[in-house]
């Protein structure tokens, strides 16, 4: 965790832009004063928080969406550590799942509505990755707030960018929203029959290929593309 924290320093300083490609982990290595293994695995949690960006056979880039994204890493600093953001995946599961259930039992019909704008919304957006991302996250957003539970639902708000940044992540690596959609639809079917029980089913299928297709899309350790 140190190291995420020594290189998140570095990257911050102000002498790389966004959108601009970082040094290749010798590189990065030899600035850090540590092991290559190890740089490597902190560009793997920075990945995931969203401030890096790595493209297969092109190098790691500095996000261009940095300045948004840093209040949530600098609140969320725990997390920087791999193990930890397997943590958080995992608590995301079952939040969502719990709150699925509880937003098709409690929903009222104003949060219905919106549930079905957003989902049309996402229909809408087609190739658009950000407006679908947008109004793919308001629908989980608006999902927990139906769910009637405050604290829950802050503990999703207060980790939104964290959550676009993956979502993000996910479409842009899938390269199309149909899918994706696909597993919102019966989400959204069963909170309107107020069926808890298929709600919780339906998300929970939703979260176990969300955090399938995360992981699927982080480059193997050491064909991220840098170079040696």
């Amino acid at each position: 965790m140190e190291l995420t924290r020594r290189l998140l320093d570095y990257l911050l300083s102000g002498e790389l832009t966004p959108g601009q490609r970082i040094p290749s982990e010798r590189q990065l290595a030899e600035a850090l004063s540590t092991g290559r293994s190890t740089v490597r695995e902190a560009i793997k949690s920075l990945s995931l928080l969203g401030l890096l960006e790595q493209r297969v056979g092109d190098g790691t880039y500095l996000s261009r969406s940095t300045s948004d994204l840093l209040p949530q890493v600098i609140e969320w600093g725990i997390l920087l550590g791999e193990k930890r953001l397997e943590d958080l995946l995992e608590a995301r599961h079952h939040l969502e799942v719990q709150l699925a259930g509880w937003a098709a039992e409690r929903r009222s019909n104003e949060q219905l509505e919106r549930l079905r704008e957003l989902a049309g919304q996402m229909r809408d957006a087609g190739d658009d990755f950000d407006a679908y991302v947008a109004a793919d996250i308001a629908f989980h957003l608006q999902l927990a707030e139906a769910s009637g539970n405050s604290v829950l639902t802050s503990v999703l708000t207060n980790i939104q960018s964290l959550l676009q940044a993956w979502a993000t992540r996910v479409i842009r690596t899938a390269g199309e929203t149909h899918t994706s959609l696909a597993m919102h639809e019966p989400i959204l079917r069963a909170v309107e029959n107020r069926d808890a029980e298929a709600a919780q089913e339906a998300m929970r299928a939703h979260m176990e290929r969300a955090t399938r297709r995360l992981r699927d899309s982080m480059p193997e350790s050491g064909s991220a593309g840098m170079s040696a």
